[in-house]
Order: C-alpha cells, then sequence, then structure tokens
C-alpha cells in the first residue's frame, strides 16, 4: 500500500517532480530534462501504476487519491511509493496552472526495447517518420491499443512518446503499446529480417490497395508527417504505396485519423 502524506507547502522539495510543468526550460518530462513519465487524471495514473513504468510519487486533491485508493493497494505497487494530497490552489502552485484533473503521477523511463525483439512475436506495426505533433502522436498510440497495433517504431523527426501531452491525449495507451526509437534504416531492416510488409500511406498511393494488406500475415503501415509525408527514402523502401479512397477534392487526412482508419481496414481480428 502507498503511503499518503498530506502537504500544504507548495515549496516542498518532496513534489520536485511536478513543479514547474507550465516552463519549457524546467519541464521534468522534456527528453533534455530529468526525462520522467508523467500521468495525469485518474485514468492515465491507473494506467501508468499497472505498466512496466516505475511509478515514483502522486500528487493531488483528496478525492483523487481516494479514488486511485484500490490502485495504490495494488501488489506491484512499491511499497516505498508516496501519493501526496494537498489542496487545488496549492497543486496550481507547485505544477503552474490549475489542474483540472486532479491528480498527477510521475514514473521513470523503462528500458526501450530492441526493435528485433519488439517486433518478435507482432503481426500489426506502425513504422513513423517525422510525427512531430505531441497531440497526434498521442492520439496515434490511443488508436494503436484500440484497433490492434502490436507496437509502433518511432522514428527520425519524431515527438517523445512519453511527453506529458502525448502521454494524456493517447489517454495513457503509450504506456502500454510497445514502441521502440529506431532511425528508417534499422527499422527497415528489421523489419525486412522479421518478414513484414511496408505499406507507406501516400497521397500518391493507390487507393484500391488498402483492403488487400489486411490477408498479410505481417505488415508495417509506414507513416509521415502531416504537411511534408513521408520522405523520398521511406517510399523507396515500401514494398507497396496505398492511400485510403476518399473524396476528390481532399487529399489527406490528420495522421492520427489515417492511422486509425488503416489500422482498422487491415487489422487482424482478436
Amino acid at each position: 500500500m502507498a503511503r499518503v502524506v498530506a502537504v500544504d507547502d507548495a515549496a516542498d522539495p518532496r513534489l520536485a517532480d511536478f513543479r514547474d510543468l507550465a516552463r519549457a526550460d524546467r519541464r521534468p518530462d522534456r527528453p533534455g530534462g530529468r526525462g520522467l513519465v508523467l500521468a495525469e487524471g485518474t485514468v492515465v495514473v491507473r494506467r501508468l501504476l499497472a505498466s512496466p513504468y516505475p511509478p515514483r510519487a502522486l500528487l493531488g486533491v483528496a478525492r483523487r487519491i481516494e479514488d486511485l485508493a484500490p490502485d495504490l493497494r495494488g501488489a506491484d505497487v512499491p511499497a516505498d511509493l508516496t501519493a501526496y494530497v494537498t489542496d487545488a490552489d496549492t497543486m496550481a502552485h507547485v505544477v503552474g496552472f490549475h489542474l483540472n484533473r486532479g491528480v498527477l503521477a510521475s514514473a521513470d523511463r523503462a528500458p526501450s526495447p530492441e526493435p528485433a525483439a519488439l517486433l518478435a512475436g507482432a503481426r500489426r506495426v506502425a513504422l513513423l517518420e517525422g510525427v512531430n505533433d505531441h497531440e497526434n502522436l498521442g492520439a496515434l498510440f490511443r488508436n494503436a491499443a484500440a484497433l490492434g497495433v502490436d507496437a509502433v517504431l518511432v522514428g527520425t523527426g519524431c515527438a517523445d512518446p512519453l511527453y506529458r501531452r502525448s502521454v494524456r491525449v493517447s489517454m495513457g495507451h503509450v504506456l502500454r503499446v510497445p514502441f521502440a526509437a529506431c532511425g528508417l534504416g534499422p527499422a527497415v531492416t528489421a523489419l525486412r529480417h522479421a518478414g513484414f510488409t511496408l505499406a507507406a500511406l501516400t497521397p500518391g498511393g493507390d487507393p484500391s490497395a488498402l483492403a488487400a494488406l489486411a490477408s498479410h500475415e505481417r505488415l508495417a503501415l509506414v507513416l509521415g508527417a502531416e504537411g511534408p509525408g513521408l520522405s523520398d527514402e521511406a517510399l523507396a523502401a515500401a514494398d507497396v504505396r496505398v492511400r485510403i479512397p476518399m473524396a476528390d477534392d481532399v487529399d489527406s487526412l490528420n495522421v492520427a485519423t489515417a492511422a486509425a482508419v488503416a489500422f482498422h481496414a487491415t487489422g487482424v481480428p482478436r
């Protein structure tokens, strides 16, 4: 059972994991800083507590900590985990803004798997290139969790999946979908060795080819950023180029939306 400790001083050094979240140069979840994982809201905190990411501490108002009591009694929760209870005003002073969801949890990052290990038991994966918007990335991971994608390879130019905004938008599912950061070349090599067909989603692709991909035993969907799309290198590495059939006067979808459509169209029945 985690310890519950009341705090009323926003300057309490024990709350350092949650301090100054509005300051880009001080955020504890930035890759160049302390690199912590931050979960926001009871649903996302529950998913963090059930994830491979080792929890460090919680901070929240009494009602939200009480909501999480069954999870904090879990057998896998570290014995020294502390939940700090405070009021909304003190929490706002610590965080740097008023937090509507009323609770945060911090965790250390888990070791990233090697691409080959990540792909070993996978049948459907996503390979991302240049997806640099945190909200799009979080939404894409939520879609991946919902629609049976086994793993994500996060390629060059992508945002950090464990940035607080990505974690929040994913509703914590970025903490359960296995992923690894990997350059395009090594990712393609690993996918080839594992027997995957690579399908690039691009406005210049074949709109009739998407449905046929559902029959492939192992499939990697390659997705790029909105605007520039996939690089020439990524397009050249693909076995097939596909597009989602849509109205003639619309050439593309938001990347997270496009991913959801493609995941559903090519998914393996569960």
